[in-house]
């Protein structure tokens, strides 16, 4: 009985010693894959790191070509005749173009070549554009712009649709930027300028300034339009070879409106109406001409 027990017991431990030496020896294996595997992929990892060096350089070296190259066409353009919105247009394309080639070049390095990229682009094709859609609409009015040229940069215009104005200070390939009077910048999609009216205040050389002015019924009308046309016919900024036309425009219910045209430069247009406007008034208040104004009389009657 006592040597069954002492057999059962000495079984129990040479089991539990096997077993024990089975773990270590699947440890040593496993430990022994995972060298053999750390083994192989270090010489990957280092590939890939090189890759990833040389790409960083590449990069920096390309981005100073492509600063170097865009400086260099931007001086050629400069002496030539193109409209100044075409030639930012030219350097927005040549800024995109050169930069897809060092994209290009960099996958490259990678193992990536650009059939790949194209054969991807195309096969996703209709997601991006409809992901997209707004921004080759602007791409395309972009286009458009330079070819019909409905204004160009220096130009001041005004977007009808939401009522934007400002000199025209760039066109780029997908938005328009305007400055205001006031210095502030106006960013509007191309697709949008090329699809609504707008109103182009300096396309022309010169512009019909027109000033609309009140007279009193009792004033002596001919006096009147005399002193306003002597006001217009002295200013500078007529344009002596255009006529010039001083009429009555409107009899209105308190006044007698005249009228005056006169031609001026597009440049001089708000100069010369904001002068004339002064001068008018002070030659008509100078020959004791009323210009009426809307005015309340209004009684007390304190009788109780």
């Amino acid at each position: 009985m006592i040597l069954s027990v002492m057999t059962g017991a000495v079984l129990s431990t040479i089991t539990d010693v096997l077993s024990e030496a089975v773990e270590v020896e699947q440890k040593i294996y496993s430990w022994g894959e995972l060298k053999t595997y750390l083994s192989d992929q270090i010489p990957a990892a280092l590939d890939f790191l090189l890759n990833l060096i040389i790409a960083v350089i590449v990069l920096l070296i390309g981005i100073r070509i492509i600063k170097l190259v865009r400086k260099l066409v931007r001086k050629a353009l400069a002496k030539t005749a193109l409209d100044e919105g075409l030639k930012q247009f030219i350097d927005n394309i040549l800024n995109l173009f050169l930069y897809f080639v060092l994209i290009m070049i960099i996958l490259a390095n990678f193992g990536i070549t650009a059939s790949s990229v194209i054969a991807i682009v195309g096969s996703v094709g209709l997601s991006i554009g409809l992901a997209l859609q707004g921004t080759l609409s602007n791409f395309a009015g972009g286009v458009l712009i330079l070819l019909l040229k409905p204004f160009k940069v220096g130009d001041y215009i005004l977007e009808d649709t939401h009522g934007n104005e400002g000199t025209v200070s760039e066109i780029q390939l997908f938005y328009t930027k305007l400055v205001t009077v006031d210095n502030r910048t106006v960013v509007l999609p191309n697709g949008t300028l090329s699809n609504c009216s707008l109103t182009n205040y300096t396309h022309q050389n010169k512009r019909m300034l027109e000033i609309i002015t009140g007279v009193s019924y009792e004033a002596d009308l001919k006096l009147a339009k005399q002193v306003i046309s002597d006001v217009v016919m002295n200013d500078p900024a007529r344009l002596a070879e255009e006529e010039t036309s001083v009429f009555v425009s409107e009899l209105a219910e308190s006044s007698v409106n005249i009228g005056m045209r006169v031609w001026v430069k597009t440049a001089d247009f708000f100069p010369a109406k904001w002068r004339i406007t002064e001068n008018i008034k002070l030659a008509l208040d100078e020959n004791g001409i009323e210009i009426p104004y809307p005015q309340m009389h209004v009684t007390l009657n304190t009788d109780k």
